[in-house]
């Protein structure tokens, strides 16, 4: 066991206020449900807390807000992420100090909790056969990011195997893009059907340039689209990308937490085309997730 469970984590590493809460997401240890949903839009966790049979608790810090509550007899957080890998870093840090750091004398505990963290976001397609509107559940986060690079971090066999053949196929070693690998939580996944399609999602640290977008700045990698869409690995393809799972994924993974990330194809960059009503579709992913969520 490591001698720095027994060190306190000094006030500058781990920043808990005046009530108890930790810095960001404003939540004490028993504010936080142990199955954990996170939404991307501030503005979507009402959509999914209106569910909710109770509500006990509620929470707002600059973008992250929270509601904790119950779905019958099953305990549940929904939390705002905002958008991108560095906001998952707080999250997924904090989500961990919540249940795994004693707050009162700062040190780890020796029994560890581990969450169920599942995103529930949007996505564009990367494939012409997954249309606007359809869900997609991520088998493997690829990270297009740099988050996963600041932590010590191991793959499994096939881990490695599909990350050397994407660096293969796609060259972005030479664009000094470095990408890397996580899956996310088979006992998770398992749950969701044949209505979910699956494959890997490839998570980006940007929206314009680093998704292939061509406004009026150029592109060092204007085939980075044609270089996800062709990439064929075992069975395994690249469904879509956004901007948070390969995150979730790898973090959940070096902090031992469960981690799914179901997304709704809100634009399809291949066929070009944008969901025209992705206010019901997204709302559609919402209820069907949940109703698999609590039944787990």
């Amino acid at each position: 066991m490591s001698a720095r469970i027994f060190n306190p984590i000094p006030e500058s590493e781990l920043i808990i206020t005046e009530r108890g809460t930790i810095y960001h997401l404003d939540l004490a240890p028993e504010n936080l449900a142990q199955t954990v949903i996170t939404v991307g839009d501030p503005g979507r966790v009402k959509e999914v807390s209106k569910y909710f049979d109770s509500i006990t608790h509620t929470a707002h810090h600059r973008e992250f807000i929270s509601h904790t509550g119950y779905i019958g007899k099953k305990h549940l957080t929904v939390l705002s992420s905002g958008i991108g890998p560095d906001n998952i870093d707080i999250v997924m840090n904090e989500l961990d100090a919540l249940v795994n750091i004693d707050f009162h004398s700062r040190t780890i505990k020796e029994i560890k909790t581990q969450l169920s963290i599942i995103r529930l976001g949007t996505c564009g397609s990367l494939q012409k056969d997954v249309p606007v509107d359809a869900m997609v559940v991520a088998s493997h986060g690829l990270g297009l990011d740099n988050l996963l690079q600041y932590y010590k971090h191991d793959n499994t066999h096939e881990e490695l195997y599909i990350l050397q053949e994407f660096h293969k196929h796609a060259h972005l070693s030479s664009k000094n893009i470095h990408p890397y690998i996580a899956e996310g939580a088979i006992s998770l996944r398992k749950h969701f059907g044949p209505e979910f399609v699956h494959g890997i999602t490839a998570t980006c640290p940007g929206f314009y340039g680093p998704q292939g977008r061509l406004l009026r700045l150029p592109l060092a990698f204007p085939h980075l689209i044609d270089a996800l869409t062709t990439f064929r690995c075992y069975e395994s393809r690249i469904t879509n990308f956004e901007m948070e799972t390969s995150a979730i994924y790898g973090l959940g993974r070096l902090l031992g937490h469960k981690c799914l990330s179901v997304n709704t194809v809100v634009a399809n960059r291949v066929s070009k085309t944008f969901s025209k009503n992705a206010t019901q579709t997204i709302e559609d992913m919402i209820r069907k997730s949940l109703e698999i969520i609590a039944g787990i």
